[in-house]
């Protein structure tokens, strides 16, 4: 596998080398889908500019990111566009080896599941065999690095790919069973964005599944571990943030990078859905919807963590789709991490029911939304209607796809537990619906 995998980061790194040196470059680092107030490069620059003066680069309103990042590039802004591919090839490599890791975990769980007859006798062909899992992790790292929209964020200079690194390390680390570099890379992801916050949950299922500790509030050995792993995260993102304060001298990048984020006071148009609602709001209700956005983000955590407790790496994936989808300044960068794991998934794919559609409506609204754009900002003959209207619909294609995933992975585990053909009482077919 090291062959194809080396090819692949071959062909991935002279892809984006090419669109580098393109005029096509300035053109994607201008487009609203690629970059947002938070992760935009440009703001970067103008940043370190001011850093550069000697003034907080925060003192203005245009520099949100967080201060360990402006201090990385305050170092390598000379090989900036270097530093976007690795990060790219690190998630790629990242995520190679965390599927890797999880198909033989589920592999043994399976062999193990079929020696104590867990498993249904009619449902053999929903087992996964190793000749099919095979590929699986070189089709994930090819699904991030040759996705448009993954080469759109790194030739954009976005630094949604360096966030992304994060969180993919942290997988790697969570799957390997290294609970400390877990916590510290789950710390450095929350402290870069706050909402991987929700990933602590399925890493906590994930640790307590590895070591046998029943999720159970009565156990001590559970709260002993949950306590354990919590330390390990908040010391580490209390660290993180006192060397943030170490290196500015000052506290003024908390308002400007989380208060930014949780307050959303620059409603420049991307693909999210916050800020057209709220250029439309009376100032009054600001405040409430603020509240109500973006407590979806981590509204979902606690049911999902229930309903998912025994599948902590699934959990994972429908974490970062709902951060992706709901977060308050979303890019395509952010839609790129999830649908890298979509191969993970193959397996479902006889189960899903609206895949079709939902693939039709993806390309449709990426291919509409510069053009969208085109007839509202520079041709005048559309409004922010227009846009916004592809922008719900590009996120009801995600969270029917997410959806559909999910209940796909629920419905395969009922049938390897029940049967492959379900019958009722009279010994009809019997339908089987999520609830």
């Amino acid at each position: 596998m090291a062959a194809p995998l080396t090819l692949l980061l071959i062909v991935a790194v002279t892809i984006r080398a090419v669109l580098f040196r393109s005029s096509l470059a300035e053109l994607i680092s201008a487009r609203v889908e690629v970059v947002s107030p938070l992760n935009a490069w440009k703001r970067v620059v103008e940043g370190l500019a001011l850093l550069d003066l000697g003034v907080s680069p925060y003192s203005g309103d245009v520099f949100h990111e967080t201060p360990l990042m402006i201090y990385l590039f305050h170092f390598t802004v000379d090989y900036a566009e270097i530093v976007f591919i690795i990060a790219d090839g690190i998630t790629a490599l990242a995520l190679y080896l965390s599927i890797q890791t999880y198909n033989k975990d589920v592999f043994r769980k399976q062999k193990y599941a079929l020696e104590s007859d867990r498993y249904s006798a009619d449902c053999l062909e929903l087992l996964r065999s190793p000749k099919e899992m095979f590929y699986i992790p070189l089709k994930v790292a090819m699904f991030y690095l040759l996705n448009p929209f993954t080469i759109l964020s790194c030739v954009a200079k976005s630094t949604c790919g360096l966030n992304n690194a994060i969180i993919a390390l942290f997988i790697f680390c969570t799957l390997k069973g290294s609970a400390l570099l877990s916590g510290i890379l789950l710390a450095l992801a929350t402290y870069q964005s706050i909402y991987p916050l929700t990933l602590f949950a399925p890493a906590l299922l994930f640790f307590l599944q590895r070591l046998y500790i029943p999720v159970n509030l009565r156990r001590s050995s559970f709260w002993f571990f949950t306590l354990q792993y919590a330390f390990m995260y908040v010391g580490s993102l209390v660290v993180i943030t006192g060397l943030s304060f170490f290196l500015l001298g000052s506290w003024d990048f908390i308002p400007s990078v989380y208060g930014f984020i949780f307050s959303v006071p620059d409603l420049t148009p991307n693909i999210g859905l916050f800020w057209y609602f709220f250029a439309e709001m009376f100032e009054h209700f600001r405040l409430f919807f603020s509240c109500v956005f973006q407590i979806n983000v981590f509204f979902y955590t606690i049911p999902l963590s229930i309903k998912l407790k025994e599948h902590p790496v699934f959990l994972i994936f429908m974490q970062i789709a709902i951060i992706s989808i709901f977060k308050s300044y979303p890019t395509v960068g952010d839609v790129a991490l999830y649908m890298a794991f979509l191969p993970a998934w193959s397996h479902l794919y006889r189960f899903l029911r609206n895949i079709f559609l939902v693939s039709c409506v993806l390309l449709a609204c990426s291919a509409l939304f510069p053009v969208l754009w085109h007839l509202w900002i520079y041709a005048g003959s559309a409004n922010s209607n227009f846009y916004y209207a592809i922008t719900l619909l590009f996120n009801f294609g995600q969270i029917l796809l997410v959806a559909d995933y999910f209940y796909a992975y629920l419905r395969r585990e009922h049938h390897l537990t029940h049967g492959l053909y379900l019958k009722k009482k009279d010994g009809t077919e019997a339908t089987l619906v999520l609830k």
